[in-house]
């Protein structure tokens, strides 16, 4: 049996925000991983994420401290930080102080997210924040899907649970009729745990249930794994959706978790704001991931598992791809 230890500080990438709630020349507060965090957008546009406390006598940057430009400066001393954590300012000298260096993190947008790249060992980023849209080989962009912020999204904060729980999910077939009351068990056609980013896929067919014929009634759902913190799915057939799921470690008890829906847009229309039928599909979706979080927020890490023999290829394939990915003694 692999037992990976559950270590809350895991290597990857982590969704801090989404992009509409850090607006430029806001400053924006989070604990995340232990550390007390700030997220702030230059007059340029870009996030930076960094340590909270000023290198200079330790105020918090988050309490005060104003975008000016490129830079972040303290509101106690007007000290003057870049985008990679330099100083380069101090209003009452003559030059910076070069030997202190605030703590940054790699930071990607994308899909109307923020994610920080989280590694205990300081290690860069050697693969990528998959794309909800471009990730799956086909010829769908953010165009063909309604915005998904504020309307689409979930936020929980603090609940006791670990990311793991959520790509254990994604090859956990029986849950699907106890906790989404659904009459069907999906058919794995793809489980792939080769390299940092895992992908799994199932269909799901009605027809035996409904009625209708399999062919009318085929779906299906691509997953891509981008380690412990994000999943992205993809929908196909009956309902056209994506997906977010991220679940970011606050402490060593405790994660946040967000989730994001983007429903298909209706051919032809091009409005700002999803219409109130796109809004009822992403609160179903959203419902249905919440049925999963309530478990998950009561859940004891059970290692070795009682697993069924049909249960078996699938969790422990998963398991032994997620142990490379926490901090080893």
């Amino acid at each position: 049996m692999v037992k990976p230890p559950l270590s809350m500080k895991p290597t990857g990438w982590f969704q801090v925000a989404w992009s509409p709630e850090i607006a430029v020349g806001d400053v924006h507060r989070m604990t995340y991983f232990g550390r007390d965090l700030i997220a702030w957008r230059s007059v340029a546009g870009a996030v930076t994420v960094m340590d909270a406390y000023c290198e200079h006598l330790g105020a918090h940057l988050g309490f005060g401290g104003r975008v000016d430009g490129e830079r972040i400066v303290c509101p106690f001393h007007g000290w003057e930080w870049d985008r990679e954590g330099r100083n380069v300012c101090i209003p009452y000298e003559s030059r910076p102080n070069r030997g202190r260096r605030m703590r940054t993190y790699p930071v990607a947008e994308r899909n109307e997210s923020i994610y920080i790249w989280h590694d205990i060992d300081g290690r860069a980023p050697y693969f990528d924040v998959p794309d909800v849209f471009a990730g799956f080989g086909d010829a769908g962009t953010s165009a063909d899907y309604y915005p998904a912020h504020p309307q689409g999204t979930l936020y929980r904060e603090r609940l006791e649970l670990h990311s793991q729980y959520v790509l254990e999910n994604g090859v956990d077939f029986a849950h699907f009729k106890f906790v989404h009351k659904v009459p069907f068990v999906p058919k794995f056609t793809r489980h792939d745990f080769e390299g940092p980013v895992s992908y799994v896929d199932f269909t799901i067919t009605f027809g035996d249930a409904t009625g209708m014929t399999a062919d009318d009634m085929a779906s299906g759902v691509e997953a891509i794994n981008a380690r412990l913190g994000v999943a992205v799915t993809k929908s196909w057939g009956m309902v056209d959706n994506r997906t977010v799921s991220a679940v970011t470690p606050v402490d060593d008890d405790t994660c946040d978790v967000r989730f994001t829906v983007w429903a298909g847009r209706t051919p032809g229309d091009d409005s700002a704001t999803a219409p109130p039928w796109a809004e009822r599909v992403m609160r179903v979706v959203i419902d249905q991931f919440l049925a999963d979080v309530h478990i998950w927020s009561h859940q004891r890490y059970s290692d070795p598992p009682a697993l069924a023999r049909s249960e078996y290829d699938g969790f422990m394939a998963l398991r032994t791809w997620a142990a490379q990915f926490y901090p080893h003694s």
